[in-house]
This record gives C-alpha cells, structure tokens and sequence, in this order.
C-alpha cells in the first residue's frame, strides 16, 4: 500500500490514478500539486486528492510514491524543481507518451538515472482533460507500458507494477526505444492525422456545411483531435524521429492510394480495404 501518493499533474491521467487507487484500497494519502489552483481545489472538492501545493517541491515532501502526468515539454522543469526533495527511498514513475525523451530529461536533471525512477506509460485516456474528466475505472483491463532501465531498482519496478495492477491494468514492459516506435505508430501518427484532416476541412471555404452533414464515421474517426493541443504538439515534437519516420511511410502509401482511386483501380482498392477490415476486426476480437 502508498501511504503518500504525490501526483504532479492533477487531470484525466493522474485523477484517475488516485481515484483508482482510493477505490482499490491502495493509497493512504493523496497530495495533489499543479499549475491551476482551481482545479486543485476542485480536485479536493471531489475526494480525488486530500490536500495539495503548487509547489511541487513541497508536494513530494514525505511521499513514498510521486506520479507525474504533465506534458512532456514541462517533464524537465518538473524534475528540476523536485530533485532535491524526495523523501530517501521515493519512487518515481511518470506517464508520459515518449519514454525516450523523458528518460533523457532525467538523466539531465539528475545527472543520472535515479535508480528508483521508473519509466511508464498508461495507455488509456479519452479527448477529454481535467480532474472533472478522471473516473476510475480508466485503466480497468487497459495496458501499462513500463520501461525500466538497466540501472532501475527491480524492487521499485515491482511497486510500481502493482499500483497499476491495483487500478485493474495489465502491465507489461518493453525497451525505451521500442517503446517509442510503437506509440508512434499506433497513437500518435492516429492523433496527427485526426487534427490534419479536421484542421483541412476546417479551412475550406464550404467548412460550415461539411462539418453540419457530417455523418458518425468522420466523428469517430476525428473524436481524438479534440484531445489537449499543448499534450500532443509536446508528444510529437518529442518522438519526431520515429514519428517522421511511420508518417513518411504512411504518406507513401496514401500517394498509392490516391493514384488507385484516379486511375479507378477498383482491385487495388478491395485488396487494401479487405486487408484492413481483417486486420481490424482481428484487433478489436483480441480486445474482447
């Protein structure tokens, strides 16, 4: 059990971090820390947390377990402002997108890797943000990416596994850089193509109009652009390599694609869309 839980980043992330774990019976105390007092007393209003500061410096103090779920460009600043202040023995874990570049600021802020860092990454979340946004049973049968380092405390490793095993998730682990490729394939290449296309049409002169008919495929295929602008414009700046690499690919086999509907290759395009739906429903099968 936690008996102080300090969560930097009081939103749909690390609210839900906390309610799942009161929920579980997990954690003791919770002290909340972030930019916004309002959502801070709002959290508290909620039960999410039981006091706060916006200091995170004073936020850690006597924590045996902080949780930071701030955008990735404000990771650094975060490190900085608490390394002189875990109490001996805290564990650290985050939840940023890109472990690579969170693994480096880090490094950079500590001059090494703390040996009780551990890296991780919740792979839940909706388009919405805020503590009002956080529920508890987000990481219910969700996935948990951790990835420890060579130099990361396995007993830390452990703890932290367990608190997202508390909140209902299923927790596996995988190598930084791996990691990344794969994120970057499968949510933030998804993200950026969600803004590009609303942001496309958005601009169109007959945008009203196209927006107003609208039908449920476009909504769903867009529900993600309306997720945080800050949070996403840091996630791709951060995993730009792998990122850049996965939407030239994709931009490839879009050209492809584009020359199969001017030419009307009606067989080119069967075979990419059956391709597609199996794949796609072998997916969605295997989540069942």
């Amino acid at each position: 059990m936690i008996q102080q839980l300090t969560v930097i980043g009081v939103g749909l992330i690390g609210g839900s971090l906390a309610r799942a774990l009161r929920r579980a019976g997990f954690v003791g105390e919770v002290v909340g820390c972030g930019r916004s007092l309002g959502n801070l007393q709002r959290a508290r209003e909620l039960g999410v947390i039981d006091r706060y500061h916006q200091d995170p410096a004073q936020a850690v103090a006597g924590a045996d377990l902080v949780f930071i779920a701030v955008p990735l460009g404000a990771m650094a600043a975060t490190f900085a402002s608490i390394r002189d202040h875990l109490a001996p023995g805290a564990i650290l874990t985050d939840g940023g997108s890109v472990k690579g570049s969170v693994v480096a600021d880090a490094r950079q802020v500590f001059g090494r890797l703390p040996p009780r860092f551990v890296p991780g990454h919740p792979i839940a979340g909706t388009e919405q943000s805020g503590v009002e946004a956080s529920f508890a049973e987000l990481y219910r049968n969700r996935r948990v990416i951790l990835t420890p380092l060579p130099e990361t405390d396995p007993v830390a490793t452990a703890q932290v596994q367990a608190m997202w095993e508390a909140c209902g998730a299923e927790v596996t682990q995988m190598a930084v850089d791996h990691h990344d490729e794969v994120l970057a394939a499968t949510s933030h290449l998804p993200h950026l193509l969600a803004y590009g296309l609303v942001d496309s049409l958005a601009r169109l002169r007959e945008n009203d109009e196209i927006f107003r008919y609208a039908a449920g495929g476009f909504r769903d295929f867009t529900r993600i652009a309306s997720s945080h602008p800050i949070m996403w414009r840091d996630i791709c700046l951060a995993n730009r390599e792998a990122l850049g690499q996965m939407l030239a690919r994709f931009q490839r086999e879009l050209a492809e694609l584009a020359a199969d509907v001017e030419g009307g290759d009606g067989e080119a395009l069967l075979a990419v869309f059956e391709r597609a739906k199996a794949a796609r429903d072998r997916y969605v099968g295997s989540q069942g």
